[in-house]
Order: structure tokens, then C-alpha cells, then sequence
């Protein structure tokens, strides 16, 4: 089985779409105000409604959804238009507009002003390096979908993400399990679960982990962006019990979704922008009630990814926890504990940062400059195979007098 394979939803159509054709399309919130008046037990939930309701769970609903198990009842999405922490919910402000834009598209119309919310958890814990939220959504077609959350604005949540690197699980996962188990004991109901970036790969292990009763009642399982596992995780077998049920959705410079890209199955859908921006659902680009397909993930991110998962693979665990440690012993003395607040005060950020770098022992620094050596030898020699497959058959032989031997390589077009 090769390393990253490709499996399209809707056939013919995938296809590369121009610039300017590319402006004129949609996105999730077009489909919101396509769509919304239109509710869920006339239309089933599509992949577009589930990229939605994971952006909803990057929201702030502290003090306004109930937690799993208080007794209380779940609260319509519309009603929180009235709740006086309704602005709390944008406290992530790299994202305020459009999700401000998102809440008024669903509130607007009954596909999703009258779902219900419950069972909010939001957990940072920085002594344990852990970041974790979730929230359900009850829908009108007596369906339940569990929706985890990214990586958030704080700097633990991407520390935890390093984390992933070489340790499985990490406590997130753990409570994602914890979550599903406690969320499905209580409802009967079919069950959707997903998530976007880290939300997309708690919402593949809570699946592949939960008890068996409940995993048997999950429809689909979406990973919009999300990154996978290490190989020994998915060969582990459990993954093969949820597998045919997986949706895992990419841009076309997927980053964050092709970490630990192995026997996973994937979608690759286009982006109104280019590179690691493409990151943000809000850019993948939406006809009528789907997304756009493309045929690929781009050739030259490809080398990226391939190289930088070959080069984690090749580090033992003491080199991945050295590495990612310093790292976050780097960004933390920066003394933030948000990248709001990272770049907000970069001046003071870079001086901590850079007087930590004096700090880091020479023992440190020797190995993290020979664990760096190692991805440019990774690099180099994933380069010079990618161009031996270009390279003409019987080049390097004598020419004739007069001519002159050429390589063409020609990027597959995606």
C-alpha cells in the first residue's frame, strides 16, 4: 500500500479550477445561505454541514452550553443570540469576522437556528500539556453529531500537537474517548463525529476507541484537515473497524492533514488561496452543496510532507521529545500563552525567545543540530529520487558531437 493514497467522492468532479473561476465560487458560508432554510430531516447532513458545525466548535461557549452530564437540557443555537456572554463567543479574534458571518448564517435560517448544544467541555491545562474541547449538536432528523475542536489560539494546545509526534495517546485523545463514550451512553440516536486539524484526528481515535455498541451506531466520521497517526497506531487493527466510515477532507497544500499520512484514505478539495492558509476551512472553495474536488494534493507540497514525515519516522523517541521541548521552552519564554498574544507583542516575544536560545546547554544544542542535520539529509535524498524519476532513460551516456543532453521535468499537473 503506498504512502498517500487518493480516493474521490462524486465522480468528474475534481478538477483544477482557474483563479478567476476560483473568486467567483463559494464557500461555507454561501452554502449556509443556500441552503439554511432547508432542514436536516428533508436534507441529510452533507460534507459542507459538517465543515460548518466543526468551525462552530472553535467557538467560546463557556458559561452558555451545558456541560455533559449537569442535568440540564441542551439550548437552541438561536437563543444564544440573546445570552449576555454572546460576545465571549468571539474570543478568538484572528477568526472573528468570519465566524461572526458563520453564526448569523446559521441562526438565519431552520437548518441550523433550532439545533440544540450540550455537553460543552473546554479543558487547557498547561501543567499537562493538554488542550480539549467539544461540544454536540443535536439535529433535527433525530441524528447526534460530536464535534471536537482544533487547535486553539492558546500556545499549550499546539504544544500537545508536538506532543503527537511521539507520544500516543496524548491526553486529548484520551478525552476524546472519555467524551464520545459518556456523550452516546446518553442518547440512542445515530451518531456523526468530526473535527477540523486536531478536532479531525481525536474525532478518528474517539472512533476507533469508543465501546463497540457505539461505534457500531456512527454513520460518518469526519477529518477535515485533521493529522493522522503513527504507523503503529493504524496498524494496530483498530483503525480497520472504522475505516469505510472515515471522510478525511484536505486542501490542495495540505500541512497539518498529511502529518502521518499513511493507509488513511483521502479527499482533496480546492482553496480560494494558496499554501499553509489553505489551512482555514473558511477558503475551501463550495458549488451548490459540496466541495471542490481536485485531483491531488500539490506535487510540491507532496515532497514536503513526504519529507518531513519521513524525518520525524527516523528520529527514536528521546530525539522527538528533546526537540519538541526545546521548542516549546523557546516559544514559551516568549511569556505568552496565546499566539494572539505571541505576535500581538512580537518585539517582547522575540526577546524572550532569543535569550532562551542562549540558554539552550551545548549538549542540547549539539543534538538538536544534528537532529536538524538529519531533515536536510532526509530532504536532500527524497530531492535527488524525486529528480531521478524525471531523469530520461540512457541520460549520463555519450552524446554525439553538437548535442547536448536535456532533462525534462515537468510537474504532473493537479
Amino acid at each position: 500500500m503506498t504512502l498517500y493514497q487518493l480516493s474521490f467522492g462524486r465522480p468528474g468532479t475534481y478538477r483544477r479550477a482557474g483563479w478567476g473561476e476560483r473568486r467567483r465560487m463559494g464557500t461555507v458560508l454561501n452554502y449556509l445561505r443556500r441552503y439554511g432554510d432547508i432542514p436536516f430531516r428533508e436534507k441529510p447532513m452533507t460534507e459542507v454541514d459538517s465543515l460548518a458545525l466543526c468551525q462552530l466548535a472553535y467557538l467560546k461557549f463557556d458559561g452558555m452550553v451545558p456541560a455533559p452530564g449537569d442535568g440540564h437540557a441542551p439550548v437552541a443555537l438561536k437563543s444564544l443570540e440573546h445570552h449576555p456572554d454572546f460576545e465571549k463567543l468571539f474570543g478568538d479574534t484572528r477568526y472573528e469576522k468570519v465566524n461572526r458571518a458563520l453564526i448569523r448564517a446559521m441562526v438565519s435560517g431552520r437548518r441550523f437556528g433550532e439545533i440544540r448544544l450540550h455537553g460543552y467541555v473546554n479543558v487547557v491545562d498547561k501543567q499537562w500539556e493538554t488542550q480539549f474541547s467539544a461540544v454536540t449538536f443535536f439535529l433535527d432528523d433525530d441524528t447526534v453529531y460530536v464535534a471536537y475542536r482544533g487547535t486553539d489560539e492558546t500556545i499549550v494546545g499546539w504544544k500537545e500537537d508536538f506532543n503527537m509526534a511521539f507520544l500516543t495517546p496524548v491526553p486529548a485523545q484520551e478525552y476524546s474517548v472519555n467524551y464520545l463514550n459518556e456523550t452516546a451512553f446518553a442518547t440512542d440516536r445515530p451518531l456523526y463525529v468530526g473535527g477540523h486539524s486536531k478536532g479531525g484526528n481525536l474525532a478518528v481515535y474517539s472512533a476507533m476507541k469508543c465501546q463497540k455498541s457505539i461505534q457500531d451506531r456512527i454513520v460518518k466520521i469526519y477529518s477535515m484537515d485533521g493529522p493522522g497517526f503513527r504507523p503503529e497506531v493504524v496498524e494496530s487493527g483498530e483503525y480497520a473497524a472504522v475505516a469505510d466510515r472515515v471522510v478525511k477532507i484536505l486542501p490542495h497544500s495540505s500541512l497539518v492533514g498529511m502529518l502521518f499520512e499513511s493507509d488513511m484514505r483521502f479527499q482533496v478539495v480546492e482553496s480560494k488561496t494558496f499554501g499553509l492558509a489553505q489551512h482555514d476551512p473558511y477558503t475551501w472553495l463550495v458549488e451548490q452543496d459540496h466541495l471542490v474536488r481536485v485531483k491531488g494534493i500539490h506535487e510540491r507540497c507532496l515532497l514536503r510532507d513526504n519529507t518531513l514525515n519521513r524525518w520525524i519516522l527516523s528520529l527514536d523517541e528521546k530525539q522527538l521529545r528533546l526537540f519538541v521541548d526545546t521548542l516549546y521552552q523557546v516559544i514559551e519564554a516568549s511569556q505568552a500563552d496565546s499566539l494572539i498574544e505571541l505576535t500581538a507583542e512580537w518585539k517582547r516575544s522575540m526577546n524572550g525567545i532569543l535569550s532562551a536560545m542562549k540558554e539552550v546547554d551545548e549538549e542540547t544544542m549539539k543534538m538538536l543540530k544534528e537532529i536538524i542535520k538529519g531533515l536536510f539529509e532526509v530532504a536532500g535524498e527524497q530531492m535527488r529520487q524525486e529528480v531521478t524519476k524525471g531523469v530520461p532513460e540512457g541520460l549520463g551516456k555519450r552524446e554525439k558531437p553538437g548535442k547536448q543532453a536535456r532533462t525534462k521535468l515537468s510537474p504532473r499537473r493537479s
